[in-house]
């Protein structure tokens, strides 16, 4: 049975194993490698995505959780013409060290402003608390979400 759901604004249909990880799925299916496998037990955030506009961790979550959901990957998350607030803070602030959990934490930023458009400091560090970054970045992420929901850095 094909499990169908849509990604990035397309339409797909998978005939894996239902019980698939999303992030299986969107990594050696449709070659969308911005999300990175990190821990495999849902821990560090790497592997964030967003489904029906929720942020998720793609590692514990199967194709069969997504059957006619919308699913929005890193590679989804600019427009076409910009890149999306979040992507130019990342950049104008130098953000991102070695980059590995960067697309993980970039979702999970974006799931936030979409639900807190000025989040406070304790907003943003309660919810990126789930976000691991082995480079330490914290400050600069903070300063990003904040450049990006228009409050500065």
């Amino acid at each position: 049975m094909a499990i169908n759901l849509k990604i990035n604004g397309k339409r797909v249909s998978s005939s894996s194993d239902p019980e698939t990880p999303l992030l299986w799925f969107v990594r050696d299916e449709l070659n969308l490698v911005g999300t990175k496998f990190g821990c495999g037990i849902a821990q560090c955030g790497a592997c964030t995505i967003h489904v029906d506009g929720v942020a998720v961790r793609s590692c514990q979550t199967t194709l069969e959780d997504a059957e006619g959901l919308d699913v929005k990957t890193i590679e989804g998350l600019a427009g076409k013409d910009r890149l999306h607030a979040l992507q130019q803070a990342w950049i104008d602030l130098d953000v991102a060290q070695c980059g590995y959990c960067q697309a993980g934490q970039i979702m999970s930023a974006a799931a936030l402003l979409a639900d807190n458009p000025s989040p406070s400091d304790q907003d943003i560090d309660d919810a990126m608390a789930g976000n691991l970054c082995r480079c330490g970045t914290y400050p600069r992420i903070r300063a990003a979400i904040k450049q990006a929901a228009g409050m500065g850095g």
